[in-house]
């Protein structure tokens, strides 16, 4: 069985997939954000927007085509744990388009809403 994208190391199956399939909720901010990362990855539209803060979700998402997502690194974590009502994830997500590699990097605000954790904005972190 495939192993999930968002590199936890856990089969999809029994990781994201529980969140994607709406079987569990995320627990933490980070936990969400790799649900994300992995629902990216596999192009999951639906996920993604009802994973998103409606006050600032898009009506779609725009999927690249050539572009897969190949990992996920957490470098920042502040607040966004099970008792908490925001939560702040700092991550790199490695790419490839054609043959070429990149990454981007964000810091991307989580609030709880309806008692579930969801993504409210990022800012895009550039010139590293």
């Amino acid at each position: 069985m495939a192993r999930c994208a968002c590199g936890v190391g856990d089969r999809y199956r029994d990781c994201c997939g529980r969140l994607h399939r709406g079987e569990a909720s995320a627990a933490t901010a980070t936990e969400l954000m790799r649900s994300r990362f992995s629902a990216f990855a596999m192009q999951d539209e639906a996920y993604l927007l009802a994973s998103w803060h409606p006050a600032t979700r898009p009506e779609q998402i725009g999927f690249e085509n050539g572009l897969r997502w190949t990992r996920l690194e957490i470098i920042h974590e502040e607040a966004g744990g099970p008792d908490d009502d925001k939560g702040v994830v700092a991550f790199r997500a490695h790419y490839i388009t054609g043959s070429q590699p990149g990454e981007l990097h964000e810091v991307s605000r989580f609030v709880r809403y309806d008692g579930a954790w969801v993504y409210v904005r990022g800012k895009i972190i550039t010139g590293e």
